[in-house]
């Protein structure tokens, strides 16, 4: 097996960590959530952020928007700051601890995992599920250990797809079918469903996680879903919020999910991911020495990560151009 090349230091995390004291308290009986209902007939809405305690652009933009005032027009409005057991484990030095506590909170949304309280993540989701399971439109926050680039994660329903699309932004939609190690919040319950059963879900990787622009990709994200459920007005939206449409968006549907067999496994370029593989066969990495090749040729990597490495854990995903 050739030298692969060594894992990259960490990155400097830029972001500043928001103050959450008030936040964090909430306006209902679960803490961390605030529910804000119009009155007038109109879709279920709901933004989570901190799922995973080291991504704070999410709770940024869920704290701008309680700073602004922001109400639902039609329709309610549920603001989720969900792991707030990892966030509070937060060190802008040494951040990837804080991604949980003691078990990835987003491969715990099933009813098999949320029955059984053995972790702390698990015992949070179950307080935060009611707030899912009420929901019509979800919007995700997460970033990335790698990439700078923002990506739009659909599932592979037509439904969250052209939602995507409707946004505007980020350039690039990734329509993925999950993970193997479990369900994530996105495509939990009615939200999993196929066909279009009236809901939408979506979840944005806004960038680095400690990128300052991943707060701006955040807040504009939120505000383009909540005009476009309908929740509120153009006028309600601060000035500011809401950058820059891209000027072209390409859709990639995931192919392939490769995960670690094992802690050996290893990159062969340090990719920082949409690098397009000419080449079917190209060599992408090895698992306990032996290849791992692309399946075809313009293979797009999406998302290519050690920096949560262990059996299961998926590293890489492999896609290609929705045509």
């Amino acid at each position: 097996m050739p030298t692969p090349t060594p894992a990259p230091r960490p990155r400097p995390f830029l972001l500043a960590c928001p103050d959450l004291s008030a936040e964090r308290l909430g306006n209902t009986d679960t803490p961390g959530v605030w529910h804000f209902d119009s009155g007038v007939p109109g879709k279920r809405v709901m933004l989570s952020a901190l799922i995973h305690g080291n991504e704070l652009c999410g709770a940024w933009a869920l704290k701008e928007a309680l700073t602004a005032g922001l109400r639902p027009r039609r329709g309610s409005l549920t603001l989720a700051f969900c792991n707030l057991a990892a966030f509070d484990r937060f060190d802008s030095t040494n951040y990837a601890p804080a991604r949980f506590v003691d078990e990835d909170m987003n491969r715990v949304w099933s009813d098999d995992k949320l029955t059984v309280p053995i972790s702390q993540e698990r015992r949070r989701a179950a307080q935060i599920r009611p707030w899912v399971e009420q929901s019509d439109w979800l919007l995700d926050f997460h970033s990335m250990s790698n990439s700078d680039v923002p990506l739009q994660l659909t599932g592979m329903e037509q439904r969250n797809i052209d939602l995507a699309l409707a946004l505007g932004n980020p350039t690039t939609i990734i329509a993925d079918a999950g993970h193997a190690a479990g369900v994530r919040m996105r495509d939990y319950g009615r939200f999993g469903e196929p066909g279009d059963n009236g809901t939408r879900s979506l979840l944005i990787e806004c960038g680095f996680h400690g990128a300052p622009e991943a707060r701006g990709v955040a807040v504009d994200q939120m505000a383009r879903f909540l005009l476009e459920s309908g929740t509120v007005d153009p006028d309600d939206i601060p000035a500011g919020w809401i950058e820059p449409a891209a000027s072209v968006q390409r859709a990639l549907r995931v192919t392939h999910a490769v995960a670690a067999k094992s802690a050996d496994f290893r990159f062969a370029e340090p990719w920082k991911g949409l690098e397009t593989l000419a080449t079917a066969g190209t060599v992408i990495g090895w698992s306990e020495g032996e290849p791992v090749v692309t399946p075809y040729d313009n293979c797009v990597l999406i998302m290519p990560s050690t920096a949560n490495l262990r059996p299961g854990v998926t590293v890489v995903r492999l896609a290609q151009p929705i045509v």
